[in-house]
This record gives structure tokens, sequence and C-alpha cells, in this order.
């Protein structure tokens, strides 16, 4: 199918669009809906942004990505696309030949049905307004029983607490990071699979990026020294004592640690013990009081958390401040 042909299907999906219809972008995830479709441009309105929330999508650019989808074996790798231009991928998967897979990077055309960035209507609104569940995560028990500990003292002045305060909340402070990391790790782990390399992606609070981090591990001693001899450098430039092997020589002679080591001493909290009866029958009784909230009082918490989050998400909205200039003869 030509371009030309292709492009008239798109305008006309695009015009058949639903008031409020909503299309995400494949690697900032940056929500936006179609404000006006035009012969030569498509013009956009990110929902996440304060700054220049409007961006106009050039025709010349679509055929450019139309091109490139349709030379590509395999699809158009996302990753190729400039700064700022993955709403073009985004409005070319609501053409029905055209689809993006984001576990492979790409967009693609196919035969057959396709999916598209098209948000289903009222789906946040849904997930707003469904019954809130209690996760069987330890850092969920863990935290509740923080605050809780946090808003029955007055931590801004550690100096005036009894002492066995302190240890409760160092104690908790310690099994929320504990578990808290753990949690971070798996999720960690789903996230590198929905990211691509250089593409930040936002969320409310935030936003995060694919990285890479380089490790490196000398590989067997008489290789390494082989290596380096063979290229003009003696042993005795690059062998250094080794505290290991210091510490068995250490326990067959009569020589003190302190000839050796340069020995400095620090004291530090350690968390010995952790009662887990006690923080299960807090923990119930704290579940038991949300539970027999009502009336009068339950509607004002609610109202309570719904301004606290309305708050919250005013200053943590994530703003990019950056605009997308497009070139007929660039990239898409």
């Amino acid at each position: 199918m030509a371009f030309s042909a292709s492009w008239s299907t798109l305008l006309r999906e695009l015009e058949d669009l639903g008031d409020g219809a909503t299309l995400i972008t494949p690697l900032s995830h940056e929500r936006f809906t179609i404000s006006s479709v035009q012969e030569q441009r498509v013009v956009v309105q990110f929902l996440d942004k304060d700054i220049d929330p409007n961006q106009p999508l050039q025709r010349d650019q679509f055929e450019t990505l139309y091109r490139r989808i349709t030379d590509a074996h395999g699809g158009f790798d996302l990753d190729r696309l400039p700064p700022d231009a993955d709403a073009y991928p985004a409005v070319w998967s609501v053409h029905p030949r055209f689809e993006i897979d984001e576990q492979q990077g790409v967009i693609l055309e196919r035969e057959g049905p396709t999916s598209s960035q098209l948000l289903e209507t009222g789906a946040e609104d849904d997930v707003a307004d469904a019954d809130r569940t209690e996760p069987d995560l330890a850092v969920y028990a863990d935290a509740l029983l923080l605050v809780d500990a946090l808003e029955r003292h007055d931590v801004e002045y550690l100096e005036g607490m009894e002492t066995d305060a302190l240890v409760n909340i160092y104690t908790l402070l310690s099994d929320v990071q504990r578990n808290a990391n753990e949690l971070r790790k798996d999720v960690r782990s789903v996230l590198l699979d929905r990211l691509h390399h250089d593409q930040p992606v936002a969320g409310q609070y935030g936003s995060v990026q694919r990285t890479a981090r380089r490790n490196r591990s000398l590989k067997d001693d008489e290789e390494v020294l082989e290596v380096l001899e063979d290229a003009g450098i003696d042993r005795e430039r690059v062998t250094s004592v080794d505290s290991s092997k210091v510490d068995e020589a250490l326990d067959v002679i009569e020589v003190s640690e302190s000839e050796v080591y340069e020995i400095e001493e620090s004291e530090y909290v350690r968390k010995a013990e952790v009662h887990e009866e006690q923080k299960e029958t807090r923990l119930q009784g704290l579940k038991d009081q949300l539970a027999a909230a009502e009336g009068e009082e339950a509607e004002q918490a609610q109202q309570e958390v719904e301004e606290l989050e309305t708050r919250i998400e005013e200053l943590t909205e994530f703003n990019s401040g950056r605009s997308f200039h497009t070139q007929s003869n660039a990239d898409p």
C-alpha cells in the first residue's frame, strides 16, 4: 500500500476516534489526545505536560517513518527515534496495519488484526475507583507499623524520646529498608524488559531510565601476569599485598595485627532481634481500627486522603519541559 493511501486511512481512523480518546507513547509512556486532524499534520496534546503540551506532527515526518517501517525487516527499532518523537509511532498504531511491539521495541506492519496504543476508555477511572486490596507483602505490614510509630512520637526531636521508642522505630526502619529493597529488585527486573536505553519513562512520582554498569574482575593471577610480562611489564610493578594472604601469614607467625594493619574502630547500632509476635499484634490492631472506621469519620478520612493525593500529584508531576521541532529532511 502506497503512503498516500495509508495516510488517508490513518486520518480517517483518527477522525473516528471518540472524544477524549487517549493514546500513550511507547517509549516515554506519556499520554496524549488528538486535538486536530489535518491533511498536512496531526496536532496532539500531551496530558502530563504543563509547558508546551500541544505538538504538531507533520505529514512528511509520518511519511519518513512509514518508509522506515516498510523497509525494515522485522520492524523499525524504536530506539532509533530522535528525542520527543515517539508520538509518531503511537499515532501510526491507530492504522489497522501497523502495530507496536513494546517487548521487542519495534513498530511493524502486519497483515492481520493489530493492536494500538489507544488506552481503554475509563481504564484509569476504573483503577482509581476500584476497592483497595491489602497486599501480602512484608514491606506493607512494616510500613503500616512504622507510620503508626512515627505518628505517636515526636520524631522531630529524637533526643527527647524514650529509649524503647527509639529502639522500636530503628527496628521498623531497618525492616522497611530491607523489605523495600527486596521489592525494589523485583520491580527492577520487570522494568528492565520494558525500558529502552536513553529513553526515560515517567510515572506520577518520578521517572526511570535504563542504563548499563560495567563491572570488571581480574582473570587468574598467572594468566594476567603472563600477558603483562609478554607486553614488557615486570611482575613486581603489578603485584601488591593481598590482605587475605596476610591474614593467613599472621596465623602462623608471631606478628601482631597492628604491625601490618592501620586499625580504626567505630561503633554502630545493629538490630539484634525482631519481636514478630508483638508486631503482628499491633498490626492486627491497626487493621481493626481501619476496618471499624464508619460514617462521618470514614468520610472525613477518605476526603483527607484524596486531598493529600491531589497535593502529592501536583508537587511530583513529571514535566520534561522539552518541545519537538521537525524538519522535512530529518528522521521522525
